[in-house]
């Protein structure tokens, strides 16, 4: 079994659990004020697994599935311990991608956070380093562009709705998720720049 796919059965079943289990999803999920008042420091990963509902968890895991399996064996074909450092990275993406949120809401005792979108963003973000001229779109909407164009107009839209608000979406997680995977990917094989530009 390919480790990509076993986080989406992981991710599917702990969040199906917490459909079912208020109780289960409020231990998991991502809330500064909890996470720095009680050194629940956990939270920042398992807020992943975690999701409002069917739809969220759908979209989430269907992006994960689409570019997370390609992402999955360049790692294994360029880094010793690829595999696992696929794993590695995605959940490294999660816990990075909350931190800015966490010094943003650490006073805010109503917020909470959930969902896998950061490490599905640093998935989709690393895919398009090795892939630039891909062509990508948004679901449902049949218009492709290329991923070298299409990922920076992602990041300044999620810059905006991070600094606009109001819309319940933790826009800064996908932000910095993106910017995480980015970064680890360069870390774990440095001459992906080389081919990105090439």
């Amino acid at each position: 079994m390919d480790l990509n796919l076993l986080l989406i059965i992981v991710t599917v079943g702990i969040s199906l659990l917490a459909f079912q289990n208020a109780d289960t999803k409020y231990k998991l999920i991502f809330s500064p004020t909890i996470i720095e008042s009680r050194k629940e420091w956990y939270r920042f990963l398992t807020c992943g697994f975690i999701h409002a509902d069917f739809m969220h968890l759908g979209v989430n895991m269907y992006v994960l599935y689409m570019f997370g399996d390609y992402v999955e064996k360049y790692y294994e074909a360029y880094m010793v311990a690829g595999g696992f450092k696929y794993v590695f990275m995605y959940m490294m993406t999660i816990v990075l991608a909350n931190v800015r949120t966490f010094f943003k809401e650490r006073d805010n005792h109503s917020y909470f956070s959930l969902g896998a979108s950061g490490g599905v963003s640093g998935v989709v973000f690393s895919y398009i380093l090795m892939n630039p001229t891909a062509g990508l779109g948004l679901l449902f909407i049949p218009i492709s562009i290329p991923a070298y164009i299409f990922g920076p107009l992602y990041l300044m839209y999620s810059h905006y709705m991070s600094r606009r608000g109001g819309d319940n979406i933790n826009h800064d997680a996908h932000l910095w998720g993106a910017i995480v995977g980015i970064l680890l990917t360069i870390i774990g094989h440095p001459d992906v720049i080389l081919h990105y530009f090439n």
